[in-house]
């Protein structure tokens, strides 16, 4: 299914918008949505402080936050807009942390429980061998007695069978158990060392998952097992320090208000002033099926839309949006695209998490689709690494294969 270019959005700007000579325009063109002052600052490329974040969550006209949001996209990518060519392993779905919005979560025993040996992620990334995957990302539950050396060994096994592909593995919630088991079978007092191990047994980068929402009063009513949103950005910190690259997300569209939203990506946009590691930003919709939040709505594609945008206008500092096909129809991911996004992520290949919630999308689709998905939406594809390396694009003169994703 597509769109359609540009379906419903207004918003695509031609050259003279993103070079200056139709800033003025722009500005005028919001000016009746009561955020020209705040058009004015994204032209100018001035930082948006937390209060006019606050500002964009009330903006009634949702377009007129689209816009300026494009407007940044525009101006740093023009129509480039990223995919890869990757897979899904979710390794186990056993967790103790008993999240509130979580689908996937079992205990050991229950019905649907599991725990894949090595020889098992070897095998699925071996079923893949015939297709152009670059990369791996591997996440799953937080159990307390998965033994250190498994981390370990399921990373030798996904390398062993295919040693040139990047392994996006472990989020920051995984990586704080992962060190607590290395500190008490490995004696490794430092989350550096454990970091070392892993990279030494094939870690590339991380995800950015598990983040939520970094408000005690959420924590405290949904997952309380869960480590705080300050020790996420501790470990995301020093992910970074040992010279990985991550991903960084936010879970909307459950109990959350507007002041704790823009509080998260402010937080986010520090950690990002002082270390430069995180690659992408990924707002991550909350899916309502199956979990103990079942009797919330969830969000709209409406909704969807403005925090990608609001995403894109106060993280001024990371480079790419994400557009999560995953989680929302494939249309909204189109229109997604002149909303603040530059990126729908990949071919995926079996993901579990979300669609353990009630997701709806498909489990994956081949590359050709992902490239007519976005061309529909009027844009220009490429194919990136998980580094945002170009592997290939439709216009080599705008993105040449082998050569960094620019960015302007």
């Amino acid at each position: 299914m597509s769109a359609g270019t540009n379906m419903g959005t207004g918003t695509n700007m031609d050259a003279g918008t993103r070079t200056g000579t139709g800033a003025t325009a722009l500005v005028e063109s919001v000016r009746a949505a009561g955020i020209a002052d705040l058009a004015e600052k994204v032209v100018a490329s001035e930082r948006l402080s937390p209060e006019d974040g606050l500002r964009l969550y009330a903006a009634r006209d949702l377009h007129a936050v689209g816009r300026l949001a494009n407007f940044v996209r525009e101006r740093m990518h023009g129509d480039r807009t990223y995919f890869n060519v990757n897979q899904h392993v979710n390794y186990t779905n056993y967790c103790n942390k008993f999240c509130s919005f979580c689908s996937f979560d079992r205990l050991p025993g229950q019905d649907g429980a599991y725990m894949l040996t090595p020889e098992q992620v070897a095998q699925r990334i071996e079923a893949q061998l015939d297709k152009p995957v670059t990369e791996v990302h591997m996440v799953a539950g937080v159990w307390p007695k998965i033994p250190y050396a498994y981390y370990l060994d399921i990373l030798r096994a996904v390398k062993r069978t295919r040693p040139d592909i990047h392994v996006k593995a472990f989020t920051m919630v995984e990586l704080d158990q992962i060190w607590k088991k290395g500190r008490e079978q490995a004696g490794r007092e430092t989350l550096g060392e454990v970091l070392a191990d892993l990279r030494e047994a094939g870690l590339d980068s991380c995800p950015g998952g598990g983040a939520e929402v970094f408000s005690e009063r959420i924590r405290e009513k949904s997952y309380s097992n869960k480590m705080s949103g300050e020790r996420w950005l501790e470990v995301a910190r020093e992910v970074h320090r040992a010279g990985l690259r991550s991903n960084c997300t936010m879970l909307h569209g459950h109990i959350e208000t507007p002041e704790e939203k823009v509080d998260h990506l402010v937080r986010l946009r520090a950690l990002q002033d002082e270390t430069g590691g995180f690659q992408t930003y990924v707002p991550l919709s909350f899916h309502p099926a199956n979990n103990e939040w079942s009797h919330l709505p969830g969000p709209t594609a409406l909704d969807e839309l403005r925090e990608l945008a609001i995403g894109r206008l106060l993280l001024d500092n990371i480079d790419h949006v994400k557009a999560y096909w995953i989680l929302m129809d494939v249309p909204v991911a189109q229109v997604a695209l002149s909303f603040g996004a530059d990126d729908v992520d990949g071919t995926v290949v079996e993901e579990h998490i979300y669609h353990d919630a009630g997701a709806t999308t498909p489990q994956e689709v081949a590359r050709a689709e992902l490239v007519q998905w976005i061309r529909d939406a009027g844009r220009l594809p490429v194919e990136r690494d998980t580094l945002y390396n170009v592997v290939w694009s439709a216009d080599p003169e705008q993105a040449p294969a082998g050569a960094a994703a620019p960015v302007a």
